[in-house]
């Protein structure tokens, strides 16, 4: 079939072809020609393949010239293509200039055929990677110059063959037009002339040849095209990186304002008069530190203790004094004493680096007030910053996505068609002649046997299809002979045996439970492990290896070998099988011990009976299969700049390693050889560079460093954030995706059915007897039970038999409704009500127990079932919206005022008596109580001020005996005032609907904190019970609407994550049970207790060494904190890999161990490093994907069914939110009238010109440079200089405010900004006249800087900036409703764990993350530690002071002045408690607040990719028309409307020269030629939208609009059109020239200046006519328009 199809369009490239091409150019240039929506196929790009259409390629046509087959190209370029073995299209410049030769030159051939052929590309890249492992090496072999200068020369051949194949310069086809091989050529020139040189170079030029790695890329055109993506991307990131690179000054400036020269407050020793003032290094080595012993120094501390002068920072102890002397902490490297370092720092803080370490400097000098700026400059960058960057990227991603697809629909069909038919050709008769092949069995084969058959070739025929790839026939007749086993009937008989036993449902439930507690067994491992436990575990583990060897056994026996094997999951089986057995022969070999961490693939064979696991690991493989490139692409650049920083910075690291460790050794982050250079450049793409980049300063000079490090950092991330998006949203297709469920997982249900049948049937049975239910209901019950579908995540969940049955009764005949299981929710339940006295207006009888959910009234109305919603793919449920979540701010649920139904049991009330009427003339009254506004009020207030006496019982509580009276007194007034509030209600109510609404069970339960706080105040032995007040704050959540709307919408987007969470824990469990395998018992070290240091192994070998020595009494042999001795150690060691706090400590640990009960060793087990390297990989980053794509996808759903709207918004909020669109929109000032005095007039034409809003811009811009120049240690004449430039910029906005003052008058205070701007000179001139009464040390000189900076704002001001600062701003504008709300609840959060923090945490020894910063002892510090561990900084430290528990590390009976509490211990359980779940819940608010912020950025974007016009264009639209026509006649001069259109904004801008594009509009024209306003609009409307299906619904509804807001519409009937008048105005000046000319023709003909004139007439004519004619031929176009 192939050879019959013929070539079609292939023509070879001759002379002829070569001078068509020319001439058909040669006439594009000389004529108009109009072809501009050619555009080049991407079918036909530069190394793709020929599609099939053209047939097979002959001899002839391999390797030589053809005429290009783009239209493009072969239309409007003088190109050829050439063709290989692989149909991989070649483009060719076929010019001949710049030393290129001629196409059909010999030389130039050949050197195609060289350059095309696939064995030259694939020998140049065994060059490079061949290269890449010289390059990586650091002790090179001796022949290895050999290898060099044959690399060289063949990368030397290589371009000399580019050089003669493609030209010099005749293109961008040519070799110079390919920017890579500039390259390519300047790489191999720089070798070429150090290597032959004998002169020597700078270390840059040497290291330039690892610039050789990234030819890798244009080899790989996969990885050629990503590069042409990330860099439209970084285009596309320009506008946020100016922004941010703006906020990144200004804050820096704030910085230097506040805290330069504060870091070198130290506290110094004073001498006193007997000492000696000479002050002495600390150590012998000069180069390590460069401080004095007469600092202050902590325990274990390298700088000296920091201190202010203010009440809040910190303080020296007795003895010492706070003192500027010294240098800056961290090596000198961390200060804001110039705008330089304060720009670094600002960069740390940006990228969230270590940033506790730079908090607690800043306020232990500073004060702890300042900590506002470090949380505004963490919401800045960290948060609005990062989430610009993802949505830019995701905005491009998708672009990208939508434009391959887009080109992929665009595929001709007969191309499709084509390729099946040459793909197909030959598979059909393979296949045919495989089925009759595999069908020839010997007569003694039964039907089973040949149905086996059958299905075993129709199975590998889909495999086939699947793979594109046939097997040879001997495969086939192999497999017949010895993979399918049919012998005898007897084997035939035992194999239907096996096989209906390894069928049973219940088989697979054993194994299903053998699986579960296999892993049980596996997570038992711990140290130290007593004997019969080890024995325990062994016999286990054989048990469990037989069972899954005899499944392993009975499966094959039962399906025959070839059957097994064709099921992915029996391969895995038998693999887990093998490695068993071999564990069993090869446990007791030195060295192979840690083989056994193979067992921890057991946990994966859980995924069979898991659909949900088997959903993510199929969408991660096709999505790692997607992103092959990206991810080869992003290893490249790693390996690039590891290689790139050992050769520039290696030699540096040995020559001058004793400026950065005392004992002149090689610290373990250095890049003085390849793997420790690949590992630091790792650790800078994780996220931690600034302690590196200290080292790398010290030995290398900070020029050099900060440019290597800015490149890692900045490109890294963005190929890291690029492949995190890429994977979020191919992962969040996993909802799309159905995948069949396999025998195992049905069987599993199956059996679990029946299981819960036989439950119910026994429950039954019972309750028939009490009851006298009728037996067909139980049949039909039990009926439906065997019908029913198990969903894996309700496996052990079993219904309530009673209110089933109840349900089903009650359903008969009704419709059913389907909801979400909400009984133990905060989710309110749809159609519910409760027919109780309640007023109209409430709105909290909200979730109602699904127990109970018929209304029980006396009416007996219908009943609905409620049953819970299945799951659908990716494990998220489907998400059931009521009607009640739809309308926060609607009443959920009306009842009869004066009318009421049953309550509860306990309130059921005759109405006819006399009790009766009064009952509910009570509980009439109750309700009119709590339904009351100002009852509501009250209650939050008082639940307010409840909580906020909480932040004042502090450790301080005891001294302030007053204060902690009152605060007694108010609890008990607190807890009385809620007793009464819940008794009103329950009157009101009834038990029943308050105790259904989940808000008012949270209320009742906050009242039970608040009796049980009270009891436990009366007796010592309850005291306890104090402790449960934190809880107190949980009822702010049912007061207030935003907490609730905030919680629903939390709940709906999170819970449904549950699933994959599971997936994500399973693979958590698989890296903590190999930690253990590991490195259990293998962190113990051998401490110097007076130097707190670990013995060198050289002096202590191992535990017993250790204990032998002199001061044993201090227990030297000590565990790390962290580490891997069981499960849940390893599980807590992850989470700070995770959040990559603490990690290098844990990683230090594991990279030293050595054996148990041995000594650590430096760096003895360094390829450990790869253990933590996959957990980063696989187990955060892949994780963490999962979950959001998940958390995305139902966050857009919610959105889905509430409208569009924001999710975490109320209904009162949206309206704010409108609003807040129309400011943002606008410039909602007023304008100023004109004054009309001359001098005033003049005065208001200047200050309102665009000239002067540019001055004072450049101004403010100026007084920001000049800010960027002052230092910490400046001269006097510098400082003269800086005070005189203040003062210059204080005159001139002095004048400025002058001028508009003069200009606007009175209106100047009605403007916000001038207001601002007045405040700012007023107090810019008093911070220049105070010091001089006042004196310098009350108000500091900074001062007026930071004053006069503030006007820096104004470039962010609507109208006044750049637009793109207005864009960028927009979406944390229109998302601030939501971030507050969602800031709210984080706020909560952090107030509840901060007091439940004092209440365990005040005491605890300060060490570690614990200090005199950095504690539990008020509320101020805990917000402080809390706020910390809510950006992941800094919880590993003190949650390692938490864990001092033992004698060892703190002293239980310390006596803490001022209380009765003693010791200063902490609690582990309860602190690692505290910490996870507070990471968890903050976790999961923030990643909503960044999907808010990015979802409104994708939805701009997405209105106005679109050109949708919203109503902030037509408001626009308007506010150019008033100045237009300030006299509002509705009307303007025809000539104003090219300047009228020149100055809207996109997408109504039309710019210059737009005359003929008005024209076009052919408006409508009244008399004095004058166009209407809405006549405008709508023709520009009409433009914008096209030909979309909604623009007459649009046009329609803006002249409705318009007539409604102006209903005095001033009419006049158009006489014309603008087409009609410039064709009219055209026509008048053609027949005014003929007349012209024929009245010259009949003057004298003897006056030589009429024919001068006649001649000068001729050239304008000419062109006025041509411009007529073209007018006329654009005329139907415009009439179609």
């Amino acid at each position: 079939m192939l050879a019959s199809l013929e070539p079609k369009g292939l023509v070879p490239f001759t002379r002829e072809s070569f001078e068509r091409i020319q001439q058909r150019i040669a006439k594009t240039h000389n004529e108009e020609h109009e072809e501009e929506d050619l555009k080049p196929n991407t079918d036909f790009e530069v190394g793709k393949e020929l599609p099939f259409t053209y047939g097979n390629l002959s001899r002839g046509m391999v390797s030589e010239p053809l005429e290009d087959v783009d239209p493009y190209y072969h239309e409007k370029k003088n190109t050829f293509i050439v063709l290989n073995k692989n149909r991989t299209i070649f483009r060719f410049n076929a010019a001949s200039i710049l030393c290129t030769l001629s196409p059909f030159n010999c030389i130039r051939g050949t050197t195609i055929k060289v350059l095309v052929h696939p064995l030259f590309r694939l020998f140049i890249l065994i060059s490079v990677l061949t290269d890449c492992i010289f390059m990586s090496l650091t002790d090179l072999p001796k022949w290895s110059p050999v290898v060099e200068n044959t690399l060289l020369g063949i990368y030397t051949f290589e371009i000399l063959v580019k050089l003669f194949a493609r030209g010099v310069w005749a293109g961008s086809f040519s070799f110079l037009g390919d920017p890579w091989n500039w390259l390519d050529f300047s790489v191999t020139v720089f070798e070429i002339i150090i290597r032959y040189s004998p002169l020597s170079f700078i270390p840059m030029l040497q290291t330039a040849r690892t610039l050789r790695i990234l030819k890798i890329i244009p080899l790989n055109q996969g990885l050629k095209s990503l590069v042409g993506i990330l860099i439209c991307c970084v285009k596309k990131l320009t506008g946020v990186i100016i922004l941010t690179l703006f906020f990144l000054s200004i804050f820096s400036l704030i910085g230097m304002g506040l805290f330069m020269g504060n870091l070198k407050h130290k506290c110094f020793r004073w001498p006193q008069e007997n000492e000696n003032e000479t002050l002495h290094n600390r150590t012998g080595n000069p180069y390590y530190i460069r401080e004095t012993e007469n600092f202050y120094y902590l325990e274990g501390e390298r700088y000296a203790l920091l201190c202010g002068n203010r009440t809040d920072a910190g303080q020296c102890p007795e003895g010492y004094v706070c003192v500027k002397a010294g240098i800056n902490p961290d090596q000198g490297f961390t200060n804001f004493d110039s705008f330089g370092w304060a720009l670094l720092a600002l960069f740390r803080l940006m990228t969230q680096d270590y940033p506790e370490a730079l908090y607690h400097q800043i306020l232990y000098a500073s004060g702890k007030v300042y900590m506002i700026f470090f949380v505004v400059v963490s919401f800045w960058f960290s948060f609005y910053m990062a989430s610009l960057f993802l949505g830019i990227l995701a905005m491009a991603y998708e672009e990208e996505k939508q434009r391959v697809g887009e080109t992929t629909k665009k595929i001709e069909p007969k191309f499709q068609k084509t390729g099946k038919e040459l793909q197909g050709g030959n598979e059909t008769a393979e296949a045919k002649t495989i089925q009759i092949e595999m069908k020839k069995r010997s007569p003694a084969s039964t039907d089973t046997s040949l149905d086996v058959l059958e299905d075993a070739t129709l199975r590998h025929k889909e495999e086939l299809e699947k793979s594109k790839k046939i097997c040879p026939l001997c495969w086939y007749k192999f497999a017949e002979t010895f993979l399918i086993w049919n012998c005898s009937p007897c084997w035939l008989r035992l194999k239907e045996f096996v096989h209906k036993i390894i069928t049973a449902p219940f088989t697979d439930l054993f194994l299903f439970i053998c699986i579960i507690l296999n892993v049980c067994f596996l997570a038992l491992e711990h140290y130290p492990t007593s004997e019969q436990t080890s024995n325990l575990l062994s016999i286990g583990n054989l048990v469990f290896i037989g069972i899954f060897t005899a499944e392993m056994i009975l499966k094959i026996t039962a399906m025959h070998p070839y059957g097994y094997f064709q099921v992915g999951w029996n391969i895995f089986d038998s693999i887990i099988v093998f490695l068993g057995l071999a564990e069993l022969f090869i446990a007791y070999v030195e060295g192979l011990a840690g083989f056994r961490s193979f067992r921890m693939l057991r946990i994966f064979k859980l995924g069979k009976y898991w659909p949900t696991f088997q959903i993510l690991m199929w969408s991660l493989s096709n999505s790692w299969v997607a992103l092959k490139d990206l991810v080869l692409l992003l290893f490249t650049f790693t390996f690039f700049s590891a290689a790139f920083g050992m050769r520039l910075f290696g030699q540096n690291y040995e020559e001058f390693v004793c400026h950065i460790d005392r004992d002149c050794q090689l610290p373990r982050w250095h890049m003085h050889d390849f793997f420790h250079s690949f590992l630091n450049v790792f650790r800078i793409i994780c996220g931690e560079w600034v302690e590196t980049l200290w080292d790398c300063m010290e030995v290398a000079g900070q020029s050099w460093c900060i440019s290597f490090y800015l490149m890692v950092i900045l490109i890294g991330n963005l190929l890291v954030l690029y492949l995190f998006l890429a994977l979020v949203s191919l992962l969040s297709s996993c909802k799309k995706v159905t995948v069949e469920e396999n025998d195992e997982a049905k069987n599993l249900q199956l059996a679990m059915g029946r299981i819960k049948k036989e439950i119910n049937y026994v429950l039954l049975k019972i309750l028939c007897k009490k009851q006298n239910i009728p037996k067909e209901t139980m049949d039909r019950v039990n009926e439906v039970y065997v019908k029913e579908d198990i969903s894996d995540h309700t496996l052990s969940e079993l219904s309530n038999t009673q209110d089933f049955l109840k349900d089903k009764e009650k359903s008969s005949g009704t419709e059913k409704n389907t909801t979400e299981n909400e009984s133990q929710s905060l989710i309110p339940s749809p159609s519910v009500s409760e027919t109780v006295p309640i007023a109209s207006g409430e709105s909290d009888i909200e979730n109602l127990d699904n127990k109970e959910i018929q209304s029980k009234s006396g009416d007996g109305g219908s009943k609905e079932k409620i049953k819970q919603s299945s799951s659908s793919e990716c494990s998220t449920v489907d998400i059931a919206i009521s009607e009640e979540e739809m309308v926060y701010g609607h009443e959920r649920s009306k009842h009869p005022k004066n009318g009421y139904g049953r309550a509860s049991s306990l309130g059921q009330i005759s109405g006819a008596s006399k009790k009766g009427k009064i009952c509910r003339n009570i509980r009439k009254t109750c309700c009119k109580i709590v339904e009351n506004n100002w009852f509501k009020c009250f209650i939050g207030l008082v639940t307010l001020l409840s909580t906020s006496t909480l932040a004042l019982e502090d450790i301080y509580i005891d001294q302030r005996k007053t204060v902690k009276i009152l605060l007694e007194y108010a609890d008990m007034i607190f807890t009385y005032i809620f007793i009464l509030e819940m008794l009103l209600k329950w009157m009101a109510y009834g038990f029943k609907a308050y105790f259904s609404n989940s808000w008012y069970r949270l209320d009742f339960m906050v009242v039970i904190v608040f009796c049980l706080s009270l009891i436990g105040k009366t007796r010592e032995e309850l005291k306890p019970l104090i402790s449960i007040k934190f809880l107190r704050p949980l009822r702010v959540l049912s007061q207030f609407e935003r907490m609730k709307v905030v919680v629903r919408a939390l709940i709906k987007t999170t819970l449904p994550t549950l699933n994959v969470f599971l997936v994500c824990l399973m693979i958590w469990l698989t890296f903590s049970i190999m930690g253990v395998y590991l490195f259990a018992g293998k962190f113990y070290e051998c401490i110097d207790p007076t130097s707190g240091e670990r013995f060198p192994s050289s002096e202590v070998m191992n535990k017993s060494q250790c204990e032998s020595l002199l001061f044993n009494d201090s227990m030297p042999w000590e565990n790390a904190k962290l580490n891997f001795d069981n499960v849940g150690n390893g599980f807590l060691s992850l989470l700070q890999l995770a959040t990559f706090n603490g990690w290098i400590t844990i990683m230090n640990s594991a990279i030293d161990s050595v054996e148990i009960n041995m000594q650590p060793r430096f760096e003895d087990n360094i390829y450990m490093y790869y253990y933590f390297i996959n957990f980063i990989i696989l187990g955060v980053f892949l994780p963490l994907s999962m979950l959001i794509s998940v958390i995305v996808d139902n966050f857009n759903k919610y959105k889905i069914k509430l409208g569009g709207s924001n999710i975490f918004i109320t209904v009162k909020q949206r309206k704010q939110y409108s609003r807040l669109k129309k400011l943002m929109y606008e410039d909602s000032q007023r304008p100023v009238p004109r004054p009309r005095n001359k001098p005033q007039g003049f005065i208001f034409d200047l200050v309102t010109s665009q000239v002067f809003n540019v001055v004072i811009m450049v101004l403010i811009c100026f007084q920001a440079i000049a800010m960027m120049i002052d230092t910490d240690e400046h001269s006097l004449q510098m400082y003269i200089a800086l005070y005189w430039i203040n003062l210059i910029f204080v005159i001139l906005y002095t004048m400025e405010c002058l001028l508009k003052l003069i200009a606007f008058r009175c209106f100047y205070f009605t403007i916000a900004w001038n207001i601002f701007d007045f405040m700012v000179v007023i107090f810019s001139i008093t911070g220049l006249c105070l010091p001089m009464t006042v004196g310098y040390y009350l108000v500091p000189p900074s001062l007026v800087k930071l004053i006069l900076l503030s006007r820096i704002i104004h470039i962010l001001r609507l109208g006044k900036g750049p637009k793109v600062f207005h864009n960028l701003m927009l979406p944390l504008m229109l998302s601030l409703p939501a971030l507050l709300n969602l800031i709210f609840l984080i706020f909560l959060v952090m107030f509840i764990y901060a007091i439940f923090g004092m209440y365990n945490f005040a005491y605890v020894k300060k060490e570690a993350g614990i200090n005199d910063v950095s504690n539990f002892e008020t509320f101020g510090s805990s917000m402080l530690c809390l706020f910390q561990v809510a950006i992941f900084a800094g919880w590993d430290g003190m949650l390692v002071a938490i864990f001092n528990s033992k004698w060892s590390d703190c002293d239980p009976d310390k006596i803490n002045p001022g209380t009765q509490v003693k010791g200063d211990c902490g609690n582990p359980s309860v602190g690692i408690l505290y910490f996870v779940s507070y990471i968890l819940i903050s976790w999961v608010i923030i990643v909503n607040m960044y999907i808010v912020v990015v979802m409104e950025f994708l939805n701009i974007a997405s209105k106005k990719k679109n050109r949708t016009l919203s109503e902030y264009d037509f408001r626009k639209f308007f506010q150019v028309w008033k100045r237009f026509d300030p006299d509002k006649t509705q009307y303007i001069d025809s000539s104003k409307l090219s300047d009228f259109a020149a100055a809207l904004d996109p997408p109504l801008f039309m710019a210059k020269p737009n005359k003929g594009q008005l024209i076009a509009l052919d408006l409508p024209m009244a008399v004095g030629d004058r166009i209407h306003c809405l006549d405008i609009l709508l023709a520009f409307t009409k433009r914008v939208m096209g030909q979309d299906v909604r623009m007459e619904k649009v046009l329609s509804e803006i002249e409705s609009g318009f007539l409604l807001a102006n209903p005095f519409k001033i009419t006049c009937e158009p006489i014309t059109t603008t087409l009609k008048r410039k064709q009219e105005a055209v026509s008048a000046t053609i027949i005014q020239r003929a007349y012209k000319n024929y009245r010259l023709r009949q003057n004298d003909k003897h006056t030589s200046d009429i024919h001068k004139i006649d001649g000068d007439r001729d050239v304008p004519a000419t062109k006025e006519g041509a411009y007529f004619d073209k007018a006329k031929e654009k005329s139907p176009i415009q009439s179609q328009i």
